[in-house]
């Protein structure tokens, strides 16, 4: 297996990081695999995966080159480039990181990530990182773009929510819950971060990078080219129900009961949420959220709990079966 060896000081200093080329090559590897991971990805897939695939087929290069660069095993380290970690960027000056690359190194990536010699046609290809940035750059325009404000909600609430797991429990506890079934925790500073037979890797002294996503796809990157200025990053999905997409339809007759946005955040609250949470989900602000809550709270539909430095908010049963009585 493959894992990290993470000194205390790494781990003091790690921090979140939303990265817009990140989600965009995570939306490209949705697309590439034709499969979605939950009810919003699968939606967005219907109606973007005929467009990927009918521009793949007017460019064969470009799809010989996403398959060369994306495999079961790696993927092609001038597809993925690490997050600077100063300050979120915009996705033209990440995707610029892509373009910039030699023609030596990129084919060198492909040769690994290909895991044996690189497709002939690409070999002679002039223009690889160009060609890949453009694609992202279409990947990111059409079917990202049009839905980064809600995206971005999302990604700020699992922060919000590891934030609070790591307050309360520690960093640990925090790593463990990042990539369920492929990343843990194993103790002694000691991080897995895939299943597969890779060398282990001291990131002690360098920057720890933390990078959510909406689809349900990860990976891991560094860049160890400048010394003092390590950086290692960790891009992981964002957790379960935060990510399945723009949140339930309110009904019809839940809205005219309780008013349309004090409905939204009641159906939100099948699992626990925070009022920060909430926010970045719904697109409310902080006040009028906070009253919709005391409102639910007092007619007894929802009840808060504190978990560490956080209040959570669910359904009580007289929630639950209010809101079930309204799904077909």
């Amino acid at each position: 297996m493959g894992w990290w060896r993470i000194g205390a000081d790494t781990l003091a200093g790690g921090r979140f990081v939303v990265s817009p080329l990140a989600e965009t090559v995570a939306a490209l590897k949705a697309l590439h695999a034709g499969r979605a991971g939950h009810p919003g990805e699968r939606r967005w897939l219907a109606e973007h995966l005929p467009a990927y695939r009918a521009r793949i087929a007017a460019e064969p290069l470009d799809g010989l080159l996403v398959r060369a660069a994306i495999s079961p095993t790696w993927n092609a380290d001038f597809l993925t480039p690490t997050p600077l970690g100063e300050g979120e960027r915009c996705f033209e000056e990440e995707v610029a990181v892509v373009r910039a690359t030699g023609r030596r190194a990129a084919l060198a990536d492909l040769a690994v990530s290909v895991g044996g010699p690189v497709p002939e046609p690409l070999v002679s290809a002039r223009d690889l990182p160009e060609r890949l940035a453009e694609l992202l750059t279409w990947v990111w325009r059409e079917t990202v773009l049009p839905e980064w404000p809600r995206r971005r909600r999302v990604m700020e609430a699992d922060v919000t929510a590891r934030t609070a797991r790591l307050a309360r429990d520690g960093w640990a506890a925090a790593l463990d819950e990042l990539c369920p079934g492929k990343m843990r925790w194993l103790g002694n500073g000691r991080l897995q971060v895939n299943a597969r037979d890779y060398p282990p890797r001291s990131v002690e002294g360098g920057r720890l990078l933390l990078v959510p996503v909406t689809p349900k796809t990860g990976w891991v990157s560094w860049d160890a080219t400048r010394e003092g200025d390590e950086r290692y990053a960790i891009v992981y999905p964002c957790a379960g129900v935060l990510a399945h997409g723009a949140g339930p339809a309110v009904p019809e007759a839940l809205g005219a009961l309780l008013g349309p946005a004090r409905a939204g955040v009641l159906l939100r609250l099948e699992a626990p949420l925070s009022t920060s949470q909430l926010v970045a989900l719904t697109g409310q602000g902080l006040g009028s959220v906070g009253r919709h809550l005391k409102v639910l709270h007092e007619a007894g539909l929802v009840r808060r709990r504190r978990a560490g430095r956080s209040v959570l908010y669910d359904w009580t049963e007289a929630g639950a079966v209010l809101v079930r009585a309204q799904r077909p």
